[in-house]
């Protein structure tokens, strides 16, 4: 038999790890360090769920993904604020960078209020640029009176590693929740705790034909704290919590036709709102 490469060998040391960590159980004195999502086997792959004091990454599958991931990080935010015990009296803090502002819109009160986050709890900041965005959440993330600090970033040049490490830091010092919302998931090397990957998925209608409630596949791309995988989640705005589908109403992938070519010109037409 062949000798492996130290790379190999490196892979499957790191893979083993990951198991482990996955199967060790959290501390009684670390149950509000933790978000756990209410979905066992996505929460033991987490390490008990997503990390408090710590920066995650939230991507799109695809471009047209985008709303699906828009929506899952609201949805974190209200889950964060109904669960953690510290976060009861805190608000949420959205900051976006002009140019993802025109790209994607702003957020839409209405639809916002729809997925259970009270607007009376949402903070938005508009920054010019991607760098005074990224400023701006390192000096949310480090304050201790907000509990989730979202920064949403079209152009990933700002986000280079010593802007993503300092990010980290911050939300370690503050101790919320810190989520990265990038439009683009090209995006390489980073320090985040997890990267997860949101694809929109179907759900059934209600029981009077109108629209069901919002369903997801989150894929864990990069996990420091166990392995990766992909899980279908629903997300019940009534209940405000997350919850694995039954087998009845199991999202499935569906096709989607391609984004036209020839879109319109953003600067010539009012962004596009949109509830998440």
């Amino acid at each position: 038999m062949p000798p492996r490469d130290a790379g190999e060998i490196l892979r499957a040391l790191r893979s083993r790890v990951a198991v482990l960590e996955a199967h060790r159980p959290v501390p009684a004195d670390a149950a509000d360090s933790v978000l756990a999502l209410g979905v066992p086997e996505l929460d033991r792959a987490l390490g008990g769920g997503i990390s408090l004091g710590a920066l995650h990454e939230i991507v799109p599958a695809s471009p047209r993904d985008l709303a699906a991931a828009a929506g899952t990080v609201l949805a974190l935010a209200v889950h964060a604020l109904g669960t953690v015990r510290r976060f009861a009296r805190r608000e949420v803090l959205w900051i976006q960078a002009d140019l993802a502002g025109r790209e994607a819109g702003r957020l839409y009160g209405p639809g916002v209020a729809a997925l259970g986050l009270s607007p009376a709890r949402l903070v938005e900041v508009a920054v010019a640029s991607e760098r005074d965005a990224a400023f701006a959440m390192e000096e949310a993330l480090a304050c201790r009176g907000l509990a989730v600090v979202v920064g949403e970033f079209f152009d990933d040049r700002a986000l280079d590693l010593v802007a993503l490490r300092r990010l980290s830091l911050a939300a370690a010092a503050g101790g919320g929740l810190g989520l990265l919302l990038r439009h683009r998931a090209e995006a390489l090397a980073s320090p985040a705790a997890t990267r997860l990957e949101i694809a929109a998925a179907p759900g059934l209608p209600d029981g009077f034909g109108g629209l069901g409630q919002p369903a997801v596949f989150l894929s864990v791309l990069r996990n420091r704290r166990g392995p990766t995988g992909r899980w279908p989640l629903v997300w019940d705005h009534h209940e405000h919590v997350f919850r694995e589908p039954a087998r009845r109403d199991a999202p499935v992938p569906l096709p989607v036709a391609e984004a036209p070519v020839d879109r319109p010109d953003s600067s010539q037409h009012d962004p596009a709102r949109r509830a998440g």
